[in-house]
């Protein structure tokens, strides 16, 4: 059944998938956790995932962050990806565009590029970063980062679409005209995304008409409500989008491991799962990083259990599956482990709240090679064809309605130049 937002729209329900990277590799990286198999062995699972009809391969930018992530490239990882894959789009998730940290035009000419050797399948994600490590490492200004990320996507839209960019002066960045080269194969420009945390994070997706990656880890129950806000914020006169296109979107990201019996899942899956909450933590809060010494794996091991990521809590007891379970907190953080049943009735409960898209993070922490191929076979197998059906009408109905809104929210964007 449809449901309603709070505006009294009706959504549409239909349901995309993802798979996301960080590039976790905890120490020691040596052997099966050695970097140049780390890369590899994560082509080998997004050709894989294209094959069985997964939709999108999301690839984060760090630096810095040793064990959390490995990933400072991800143009080149995803460019690679590009030549093994036929349909899966290419997602950036995200660009961290401080100019301290990537110059705009830099940023422009890269995504460009992705777009034409993929032949049009790029999603542009963009974030400001918020850890010490690595705003510090660039010497960006932490108290003005959010006016550098406006500043920035706004001079990167029109570096894909004026011809010749018609140059930049601000706090931030100084450019004389120039035409930047080449311009992207989707017109105006790929899709437009920001990552988000909170709640107003959402909300500022929806403010710069764009699509929004949560990174909350959310129940759907509760994801539910921020849906319904984001897209009363598209339909209303807040929109002032941020690029010449509008993507209403709105992602979750869970763990994910797959397979028939839910206790091997568990056993597969779950200390992949708490070390990736473990290590965000570390570095976005109750961690103190020396570089190059930190051993954050070994770390994990010996405090998960006071640090609320208890393995114990986390047993096949047939209860649904979501971030919390038993009302144990974040350390209960389970997401998707379980059956293709179990997964199946997850995808639901979002759904039913509105949510365009769910991402899976299999690669976490010192999960396998061969388990992540399995679970995303098995996934493809009895999961995915659930969900697809009449799919491409539901979104050109949601399209359709959103039209109007859309075409008003671009009648309040500065025009290019």
């Amino acid at each position: 059944m449809p449901i309603a937002w709070a505006s009294g729209s009706v959504a549409v329900l239909f349901m995309r998938f993802g798979i996301f990277y960080e590039h976790q590799n905890p120490r020691p990286w040596t052997g099966e956790r050695d970097e140049h198999r780390l890369l590899k062995d994560a082509l080998d699972q997004i050709e894989i995932a294209d094959r069985v009809g997964i939709d999108y391969a999301w690839e984060v930018e760090h630096h810095f962050l040793e064990e959390y992530s490995h990933s400072s490239a991800p143009e080149v990882f995803l460019a690679a990806a590009s030549q093994r894959t036929k349909n899966i789009r290419l997602g950036h998730g995200i660009v961290q565009i401080p100019p301290g940290v990537n110059h705009p035009a830099r940023v422009a000419e890269r995504v460009a590029t992705l777009d034409l050797v993929s032949d049009g399948r790029v999603d542009f994600g963009t974030g400001e970063s918020s850890s010490a490590a690595e705003l510090g490492g660039f010497l960006v200004d932490r108290s003005k980062k959010r006016e550098m990320w406006q500043d920035a996507i706004d001079a990167i839209t029109r570096m894909f679409v004026e011809e010749p960019f018609a140059g930049w002066d601000s706090e931030f960045m100084r450019m004389p005209p120039r035409n930047v080269v080449p311009k992207p194969l989707q017109k105006p420009h790929p899709p437009l995304w920001v990552a988000c945390s909170r709640r107003e994070t959402i909300h500022f997706a929806a403010r710069n008409g764009m699509g929004a990656l949560s990174f909350s880890f959310v129940e759907p129950e509760d994801a539910g409500q921020w849906v319904g806000e984001y897209y009363d914020i598209i339909e209303s006169g807040d929109c002032v989008p941020a690029g010449f296109a509008v993507n209403p979107n709105v992602t979750v990201v869970l763990p994910m491991m797959c397979h028939s019996d839910e206790q091997t899942a568990i056993d597969r899956g779950i200390d992949g799962a708490h070390f990736f909450g473990y290590s965000l933590a570390h570095y976005y809060g109750m961690g103190e990083q020396r570089p190059g010494v930190t051993n954050i794996w070994e770390e994990f091991q010996a405090n998960r259990e006071h640090k609320g990521f208890s393995r114990e809590i986390i047993e096949a007891d047939d209860a649904p599956l979501g971030v919390r379970l038993m009302q144990h907190g974040l350390g209960s953080l389970r997401g998707a482990i379980g059956t293709p049943g179990q997964i199946a009735e997850l995808v639901r409960r979002y759904e039913a709240v509105g949510v365009d898209q769910v991402v899976f993070c299999l690669q976490t922490g010192a999960n396998k090679h061969e388990h992540i191929c399995e679970a995303l076979e098995l996934f493809g197998d009895q999961v995915v064809p659930q969900f697809a059906s009449e799919r491409d009408e539901r979104e050109a109905e949601k399209a359709a309605r959103l039209a109007p809104a859309i075409e008003r929210a671009l009648a309040r964007r500065r025009p290019a130049t």
